[in-house]
C-alpha cells in the first residue's frame, strides 16, 4: 500500500516534470522564433559591414553572402594558413565581377595565429585588408590594427606581379613595407600571408568567378 501510494506520487511529480520541460520547451522555440530574425539580421549586417572595410559596398550591387565560391584544395588551403575550406565571398556591379573577399591566417605572428580579412580586385589589386583577431603584443605589434595605426593601409591598391615579388616583406627584409619599432614578426607575418593570398588569387584568375 505504501509502495503504490510512492509510485503515485513518483508518477505524478515525474508528469508535472515533463510537462514543465515541455513548456520550457515550448517557450524557448517562441522566443527564438520571435528573435531569431532579429538576431539572423544583426549577424548578417555586421558581417557586410565588414566586408565594406576591405571593399567598399559602392563597388557592388549583388549580395556577396549569397554570391560564394568554397576553396578546397589542399595546397590552397596552406598557403593561405587555412585548415579547413575557405569561403571567398564574391562582390559584382551587374553581371561583372568587381571584386572578392575571403579571410586569410598569418601563422607565424609573434603571439600565433593573425587572422585577416582581404578585399582584391579582379585584376588582382588589394582594395583592402583588416585585421580579425590576434594576440599580438600590445603596444608594440597590435598596430597591426586600423584603431591603434594606419599601417594596415598601406596593402590598399598593391598589386602583385613576377617583377615586384621581392618588394613584397618589411624594409628589415629588403621590401617596401614598413617594420614597428621593437616588432618587426608581426608585420612580417601579415605581409606574407596578403602576399601567399594575392598569389592564390593570381594563380585562380577568372575561375574564382565561375
Amino acid at each position: 500500500m505504501f509502495n503504490s501510494a510512492l509510485f503515485r506520487a513518483m508518477g505524478n511529480s515525474a508528469g508535472k516534470l515533463s510537462a514543465f520541460v515541455v513548456i520550457c520547451i515550448i517557450l524557448l522555440l517562441g522566443v527564438r522564433a520571435l528573435t531569431g530574425p532579429k538576431i539572423d539580421a544583426a549577424e548578417r549586417q555586421n558581417l557586410l559591414d565588414r566586408f565594406n572595410e576591405v571593399l567598399p559596398a559602392e563597388y557592388y550591387d549583388n549580395d556577396p553572402l549569397a554570391d560564394t565560391k568554397l576553396l578546397k584544395d589542399p595546397k590552397i588551403l596552406a598557403r593561405l594558413g587555412a585548415k579547413e575550406p575557405v569561403t571567398v565571398y564574391r562582390a559584382r556591379k551587374g553581371i561583372e565581377p568587381t571584386g572578392a573577399i575571403f579571410q586569410a591566417i598569418a601563422p607565424n605572428g609573434y603571439s600565433g595565429n593573425i587572422y585577416i580579412l582581404i578585399g582584391i580586385f579582379p585584376d588582382g589589386q588589394v582594395s583592402g585588408v583588416r585585421v580579425l583577431k590576434h594576440a599580438e603584443t600590445p603596444g608594440l605589434g597590435d598596430k597591426i590594427e586600423l584603431q591603434k595605426h594606419d599601417w594596415i593601409l598601406s596593402f590598399d591598391r598593391r598589386i602583385l606581379t613576377p617583377g615586384n615579388q621581392y618588394d613584397w616583406a618589411v624594409k628589415k627584409d629588403g621590401g617596401d613595407f614598413d617594420q614597428f619599432t621593437g616588432a618587426t614578426i608581426t608585420p612580417r607575418a601579415v605581409v606574407g600571408a596578403v602576399k601567399h593570398a594575392l598569389e592564390v588569387v593570381n594563380e585562380l584568375g577568372d575561375k574564382l568567378y565561375d
